[in-house]
């Protein structure tokens, strides 16, 4: 058993912190508004952006995560690269397996599944920005800085996952009283969903096996739904009926853009949802037997997990 430090405590987190704890690991997290710590797991306040702070806090592990997510579009400029390069001094002072919570915007316009191999062509500046996170921490790793990175990439999330962070929960009390949902981009677009718990269950796997090191691997996420599909299924699930599901013109967005910013940041990114967008995860399942959770089992979660969370859960 090794000691494991989770860097964030929003909905991926602490569903790694389980995982560890279920494994017997010691498990220590880190966050800027700290916690309460139990036996199983203790907390400890630091800026994820101090590298001097989050190397301390450290100190020797086995496994460093990187499970922060700054939740405001407007801000990823700003906040990951400090956050990245904290991340990285962190590894390196305490000899331990970097393993990075990712995502699919390093991509940018896909022309059919993504696979961990598919390549980093984003044009946008938020998919650039996470690519070049990405080749930052393996340009670590072969210099021999750090003793190994590996990152796990995951669609949009299901699950019991805070209102502003999923786009199925933002839709919940929408879904409850009848109402339409109105959705970004079109509807009926093939769109990957994928389930936390299976993000954990994945980043755990790959940070203890250096086998799945210096590469990149996606998370099982089961068959695609469009955002009508999903919502459909969210929707009986909760016992509602079959939701009216339209899709906000672009040039609204825009408009609304002006005004708020993070939706102005969403139009730069429409190729994921005014296209079908999807993630491949067959080579995952091939070479380490893990399976995306059953579609309903999720959708049940989806229903019965918290609608909002403070905004400090996610660092």
């Amino acid at each position: 058993m090794g000691r494991h430090v989770v860097v964030g405590k929003g909905p991926v987190g602490s569903a790694v912190a389980q995982v560890l704890v279920r494994e017997g690991h010691e498990v220590v997290v880190l966050s800027r508004s700290g916690g309460t710590s139990t036996a199983q797991v203790r907390h400890v306040a630091v800026d994820a952006a101090d590298g001097a702070a989050l190397a301390a806090a450290t100190g020797r592990a086995d496994a460093l995560y990187n499970a922060v997510n700054p939740k405001d579009y407007t801000r990823w400029a700003r906040e990951w690269p400090p956050v990245a390069a904290a991340l990285l001094r962190a590894a390196e002072e305490s000899g331990a397996v970097l393993a990075v919570m990712g995502n699919l915007y390093g991509y940018g316009r896909p022309d059919g599944p993504m696979t961990a191999s598919t390549p980093l062509a984003a044009t946008d500046a938020k998919g650039r920005l996470r690519a070049r996170m990405w080749r930052d921490a393996l340009a670590a790793q072969e210099a021999g800085r750090v003793r190994g990175v590996v990152e796990v990439r995951a669609s949009d999330f299901v699950g019991a996952v805070p209102t502003p962070q999923s786009h199925l929960t933002r839709q919940l009390a929408t879904l409850r009283r009848g109402g339409r949902a109105w959705v970004v981009g079109d509807p009926d677009a093939l769109h990957s969903w994928t389930y936390v718990p299976d993000v954990a269950e994945l980043l755990v796997r790959v940070a203890t096996d250096a086998s799945t090191w210096g590469r990149a691997w996606m998370v099982p996420s089961g068959d695609p739904r469009s955002q009508r599909q999903a919502l459909t299924d969210v929707a009986a699930a909760m016992g509602a009926r079959t939701p009216r599901v339209s899709g906000m013109p672009w040039p609204v967005l825009r408009a609304v853009g002006l005004a708020v910013p993070q939706m102005g940041e969403i139009v730069g990114i429409r190729h994921q949802w005014d296209g079908d967008f999807v993630l491949d995860a067959t080579e995952t399942t091939a070479v380490l037997g893990l399976t995306a959770t059953p579609w309903d089992e999720a959708v049940r979660a989806t229903v019965a997990g918290p609608a909002e969370a403070p905004a400090s859960t996610t660092r």
